[in-house]
């Protein structure tokens, strides 16, 4: 592979020849991918254009999907998109990878851009490394810092490392962690619109169906405040008692692994390396002993408050704020007192 990683971790060297994606012209221009449902722009888009920005030079935003015009004027509105491309076509509507991952390459190569950036979530995580392999690049995931054009920061061994890596390729594939920048704002004026380059669409995939889970509470990926059960619950109907406090609080609810993997709860709920990253202004972990795993979720949260009998819980060495009391009394209590 000719796509290589310079990092105070590891090495990757080249091996293989095979056609080359190149850059062109002076200085940093990104092509940022627009995320967006029921036309609403993804929340983790206007963190990946502020990270955009600091790459330098100009960023243009790809809007796809199969009415994207709405999308594409909310887009041009945005501060610090200096142009929108538009990609029309039913085979856009969902987001499939094996139909947008081309349309990355192809506007790529037409306007030479020398980064392609989304968002790290489910989607940006699906398309961009696709992207990155059709152009024999690296791709670069979770970036939670940029140092320059070519040196991002991310997070290893589940947060407990940071690496500082260098992309030595000609064109940098990146997704960034969104609760690492804050959202872009909006401007006065409006980005100048235009069409996106055709390309192939593979139609490998067909989009049957989605089931989402509704309710009333905060969307648990941008809440300012969750409140998280862990194995300490003991069962599903336990975190009633959690859905009865957020509700008071205004506050998501989420769930530790431990949690979810014994049934307590949907997977939906929950908050960690290997479900979602949330940085709230206050997260309430209950009943959560603190393991790596669930920490690297939420860490990042500006006020952490915990809640567990066990005082050696590993939860309390990253608490802003510790209870060393039995869930069952203290969260009906508290409950009880936002009440009065």
């Amino acid at each position: 592979m000719l796509a290589s990683i310079t990092s105070r971790i590891a090495l990757q060297t080249p091996s293989t020849f095979v056609k080359r994606f190149y850059a062109t012209g002076a200085g940093a221009s990104t092509l940022l991918l627009v995320e967006h449902k029921d036309g609403v722009i993804g929340g983790a888009t206007l963190n990946a254009l502020t990270a955009a920005n600091k790459l330098g030079g100009s960023v243009t935003a790809l809007v796809a999907g199969d009415a994207p015009e709405g999308i594409a004027s909310q887009v041009a509105k945005l501060a610090g998109v200096s142009k929108v491309l538009t990609a029309k076509d039913a085979a856009y509507a969902n987001f499939l990878p094996e139909n947008i991952a081309p349309l990355l390459v192809a506007t790529q190569a037409q306007f030479g851009f020398t980064h392609l950036v989304a968002g790290h979530t489910a989607v940006g995580k699906n398309i961009l490394p696709r992207a990155a392999a059709l152009m024999d690049v690296a791709a670069v995931s979770d970036v939670v810092g940029v140092e320059s054009e070519d040196t991002f920061v991310r997070p290893i061994y589940a947060g407990n490392a940071i690496a500082t890596v260098k992309s030595n390729d000609k064109v940098k594939v990146i997704t960034v962690r969104g609760t690492a920048f804050e959202a872009a704002g909006t401007k006065d004026d409006s980005s100048p619109e235009e069409a996106a380059p055709n390309a192939d669409k593979p139609g490998l995939t067909q989009w049957l169906s989605e089931e989402i889970q509704k309710n009333d509470r905060p969307d648990l990926g941008t809440a300012k405040r969750v409140i998280s059960g862990g194995r300490g619950m003991k069962n599903g109907e336990n975190f009633k008692l959690l859905y009865d406090l957020a509700d008071k609080m205004g506050a998501a609810v989420g769930a530790s692994r431990a949690a979810v993997d014994a049934g307590f709860v949907d997977n939906s709920l929950q908050v960690g390396q290997t479900g979602k990253i949330v940085a709230p202004e206050l997260y309430v972990a209950v009943g959560i002993s603190g393991a790596i795993q669930h920490l690297a979720g939420m860490k990042d949260s500006k006020t952490i408050v915990a809640i567990n009998k066990d005082t050696d819980a590993p939860i309390f060495q990253v608490a802003d704020y510790g209870l060393a009391e039995d869930l069952f009394k203290a969260i009906p209590e508290m409950t009880e007192k936002i009440d009065k």
